[in-house]
């Protein structure tokens, strides 16, 4: 090789180099992110931070009296229950079609520190509604998910209409809470994975379960 052929080869080794220096200085990898989110479930990390949370729900809630309208609005998805082996399965990723085989299952498993804060608001004479995001056609396979689950008790669960398809979850789960204060219910609590799920109006006691999956606006 020529030492113009030389030069040449330098400056394009120098140049691979820089972007990949350049690259790894700003963003992680997301192989490596997966991983760490990995090892922070399967470590009992979320188990920990979980039970963390819903003790200290447990203990607000205790020195709120429960009257015959007093009303705890549940999340479904990453609250009530876990979808966290399945996103593992597939990587992190979202394939409708496999999404939907999951729900129509009808057995997610329930989140067990959630279970407990559940079977607390119940006992104490609080009413439960769950709120999810899931559509309408997703009403029957939840509705027997969460009694496989074991929330067998609750006024009623409330799924996504067609004409509200183009909402945020904000808007959504706000407009949720605001009519079932229209129907006489007095929110006392609001328990949810997502911020978009605490947010707006008629919260009461917010109560935010950790993910690390995904984020929902």
């Amino acid at each position: 090789m020529n030492i113009k052929g030389k030069i040449t080869a330098f400056i394009v080794i120098l140049a691979a180099s820089t972007v990949v220096e350049s690259c790894s200085s700003t963003l992680p990898n997301i192989g490596e992110v997966k991983e760490e989110v990995v090892n922070y479930y399967s470590s009992g990390k979320y188990g920990t931070e979980l039970n963390n949370v819903i003790d200290n729900a447990i203990a607000k809630f205790d020195n709120v009296e429960a009257a015959y309208n007093s009303l705890v609005v549940f999340d479904i998805d990453e609250t009530a229950l876990s979808n966290y082996s399945f996103d593992e399965g597939i990587d992190f990723g979202f394939v409708p079609g496999l999404w939907e085989q999951w729900i129509d299952s009808a057995k997610v498993p329930a989140i067990d520190g959630v279970k407990r804060l559940y079977e607390f608001l119940i006992k104490k004479g609080f009413k439960v509604v769950f709120v999810t995001g899931r559509s309408e056609h997703n009403y029957t396979p939840t509705y027997k998910n969460l009694l496989y689950a074991g929330y067998t008790i609750f006024d009623t669960l409330i799924v996504r209409s067609a004409s509200e398809k183009k909402l945020t979850a904000l808007e959504y789960k706000s407009k949720k809470r605001v009519e079932l204060t229209k129907k006489g219910y007095n929110i006392v609590g609001d328990i949810g994975d997502q911020y978009s799920d605490l947010e707006g109006p008629y919260h009461g006691i917010r109560v935010k379960i950790p993910n690390y999956t995904y984020i929902i606006r």
